[in-house]
């Protein structure tokens, strides 16, 4: 079963350069996607086989979330069912029959870390979150979880010590996450493969392969043995972010 997640920065922007083409030549079973910044009936975009799934923020042309899939979920949930986080559109949940399918995109800091705090409060109510859901059956949790969790996961960690996503505090909230029963998908595979899935449009970031390894897919530890492969397409142009692969068995 294959899954791709990606932060399209702007789906209609992301649309005029190439996102179908894109999206058929990765033929996954679920396509999630971060930062959509649409609002229902903007953009008409179905594909054969697929049924989709959009979490609007309430603010338009900001943040935004969708899956597409073409299995059937038993349950659909927008948002955590916590007032004080669900009016940026960031988390969709599916239901499956032998698991718990999560996109999320994961508040940013911002400069001068001016929203810290909320997303420290946001990190501890996503973990409750997903080990409720994990407490009924397996989870695999995918989006833009803006954090570089270690030095190996950006180009630049020691000029970058106290920028939003990589705070020792945000770091330490992904550790926790993974201490708490999740696996990093792609590290478990390739501890030491330097492959990043973000680029600032400045200073020709990409050019120069400048870049954050931000977009994940957390599983169960469970589910970890069947992980077959992770992958990174860093060659998949359209927004700032590339998309991200998760198969498992």
């Amino acid at each position: 079963m294959k899954f791709i997640s990606w932060n399209v920065n702007g789906l209609r922007a992301c649309a005029s350069k190439g996102f179908e083409d894109s999206f058929k030549a990765l033929d996954a079973d679920f396509f999630c996607l971060q930062e959509t910044k649409m609002q229902e009936g903007q953009l008409d975009l179905d594909f054969e086989g697929y049924t989709s799934y959009w979490n609007y923020a309430e603010k338009k042309g900001y943040s935004g979330t969708a899956i597409y899939t073409r299995h059937t979920p038993l349950s659909v949930t927008y948002g955590m069912g916590i007032e004080e986080h669900d009016h940026e559109g960031r988390v969709i949940t599916l239901e499956m029959a032998d698991f718990y399918l999560v996109t999320v995109y994961v508040p940013n800091s911002q400069d001068g870390l001016r929203r810290l705090d909320y997303r420290m409060k946001w990190e501890d109510d996503f973990r409750a979150y997903l080990l409720q859901l994990d407490s009924k059956k397996p989870v695999v949790v995918c989006g833009d979880l803006n954090v570089a969790h270690e030095e190996i996961d950006l180009k630049n960690p020691k000029t970058n010590r106290r920028n939003a996503g990589f705070t020792d505090e945000e770091r330490a909230k992904f550790s926790l996450l993974l201490q708490s029963g999740f696996t990093d998908t792609f590290r478990s595979l390739y501890p030491d493969q330097v492959t990043y899935s973000w680029w600032s449009y400045r200073f020709k970031a990409r050019e120069k392969n400048a870049g954050w390894r931000i977009d994940y897919f957390l599983v169960s530890q469970r589910l970890a043995p069947q992980i077959v492969d992770a992958k990174i397409h860093t060659g998949i142009l359209g927004s700032d972010h590339c998309p991200v692969e998760l198969e498992i068995k």
